[in-house]
């Protein structure tokens, strides 16, 4: 997927720009303040329909409008040309896709998938387990077509058994605990598998990029010593039950990076702990071209940040050899480091939120 057209309206102190961006790699330099990330988080709407910066919609749009306005030309890794639109108040999100609305935003996350790194990505390994389980979800969602209405239904089951739970209403506490069992499994056996391809991925980019064989991804599957499901949710009923929710299941499902057999988290610098992310990250996206999906556009706020150049001009060849768009941040133009190898890119200046090709 690569976008070959983008319309900004009202996103921050973005009032209006269009830009052409190139297919590979396009970068983006400007002052702090300028708009470069509002450029990135109106991508990221595009594709996910929300912000990666913040959860309140309406601290992103403009403080002079009361909608904001994003739509885009992508063309498919099969050729195929897509029309995608979307429009955002602080209470509706209307979706359009090749001018057919949709209230899905499952639709527009399959048809344009995205991937970002930001200052803050290093919380994918130093925070709670959500946000790990979401990143793996992610990317069985966009390997796996079957996938999302497993969860939806495991999430139900989830929920109906801890209202009874609550409740403390036993009669159909054994039909939901049933449901929960089905959907649970499924869930962790999509995760465990899916963790497993993605292992030699990110080995491969620990490799090139930090220099390190001994990784390895660990998976916790939420119901701690229990030999199934099945027996964890039998042997937690009564706990269940005093506490009023489920306490074992995917919901506490996890995983983790071990380097030498131990926590990385506990022996590697910020800076390294945030090329473990960047590896992980840039796995997760090659998996993805490497299973024939839809190759993600990729998102990477603030390029320099705790990043020597040795290790940016790493980065940024592996992104050449990943074949897919990319959109980069940076305050200075030398902070991309040298561009010799990379082929048709193009550059952007953003200044006051304005956007200027270079």
């Amino acid at each position: 997927m690569a976008l070959l057209r983008l319309d900004i309206y009202a996103v921050r102190n973005i009032h209006k720009a269009t830009i052409k961006p190139s297919p590979t790699i396009n970068f983006l330099y400007g002052e702090n303040g300028s708009g470069k990330s509002a450029l990135l988080e109106a991508i990221f709407l595009l594709g996910r329909a929300r912000s990666f910066r913040t959860s309140a919609i309406k601290s992103v749009i403009n403080i002079n409008e009361k909608q904001l306005t994003v739509s885009g030309v992508a063309v498919q890794g099969n050729g195929n040309m897509l029309s995608l639109g979307l429009q955002m108040t602080d209470k509706e999100c209307i979706i359009h896709i090749n001018h057919n609305a949709t209230q899905k935003r499952s639709e527009l996350a399959y048809t344009l998938p995205l991937q970002i790194i930001h200052p803050k990505s290093y919380e994918l390994l130093d925070a709670s387990g959500q946000i790990r389980r979401e990143f793996l979800d992610w990317g069985i969602f966009n390997s796996s077509d079957s996938f999302l209405l497993v969860w939806r239904r495991f999430k139900k089951a989830l929920a109906y058994r801890n209202f009874l739970l609550k409740k403390n209403e036993l009669n159909q506490l054994g039909v939901w605990s049933n449901e929960l069992i089905t959907y649970g499994s499924q869930v962790n056996n999509f995760r465990e598998q899916y963790l497993s391809k993605l292992q030699p991925v990110f080995m491969s980019f620990c490799q090139k990029i930090l220099g390190l064989d001994s990784i390895e991804l660990n998976w916790l599957s939420g119901w701690g010593n229990s030999a199934s499901y099945s027996q964890a949710i039998a042997d937690d009923l009564s706990k269940d039950l005093r506490y009023g929710f489920t306490h074992s299941g995917p919901q506490r499902g996890d995983f983790q990076i071990l380097l030498d057999g131990s926590l990385a988290k506990n022996y590697v610098s910020r800076g390294q702990l945030k090329l473990l992310v960047v590896s992980l990250l840039l796995a997760q996206v090659q998996l993805l071209i490497n299973e024939g999906g839809n190759p993600p556009c990729m998102l990477i706020d603030d390029f320099a940040a705790e990043l020597d150049r040795r290790h940016r001009e790493k980065i940024l060849k592996c992104l050449v050899d990943m074949n897919c768009q990319v959109f980069m941040t940076a305050i200075e133009m030398v902070d991309f480091g040298s561009l010799d190898s990379v082929e048709n890119y193009k550059m952007f200046h953003v200044e006051h939120g304005n956007v200027t090709s270079v």
